[in-house]
């Protein structure tokens, strides 16, 4: 990743934690396993307003700039950690199946490639 992780993670409405930061930065250099062209990460933390039913809620935004196509995710929780645990895991996983595609195009024969 070509940019601070540090400095990319937003906190609205909610107090800084440092933590929660330091928490969500060693995720950021977890995804680079995954995907080594990573441009650009930033991660938004908030607590957006109560609902009447459902009570507080945490939500948890990460955007990739990625060669490509962007990558944007997001995830509400009523725990702002499992918000961010649940963030993470669905990048990873889409990391993955990203990196899959990209080797299973890689090895196609040339005639089944330019018939795509």
């Amino acid at each position: 990743m070509k940019s601070a992780p540090n400095d990319n993670i937003v906190f609205r409405d909610i107090d800084r934690s440092v933590t929660l930061a330091s928490t969500v930065s060693k995720k950021l250099h977890k995804l680079e396993r995954y995907c080594g062209d990573i441009i650009h990460s930033r991660v938004v933390l908030e607590a957006p307003h109560q609902h009447k039913s459902k009570g507080k809620q945490f939500k948890a935004s990460l955007e990739l700039a990625i060669s490509g196509n962007p990558v944007t995710i997001s995830s509400e929780s009523e725990s702002i950690h499992r918000a961010v645990n649940d963030t993470f895991a669905s990048a990873e996983r889409c990391l993955k199946e990203r990196g899959e595609r990209k080797k299973a195009r890689r090895h196609q024969p040339l005639h089944e490639a330019a018939e795509e």
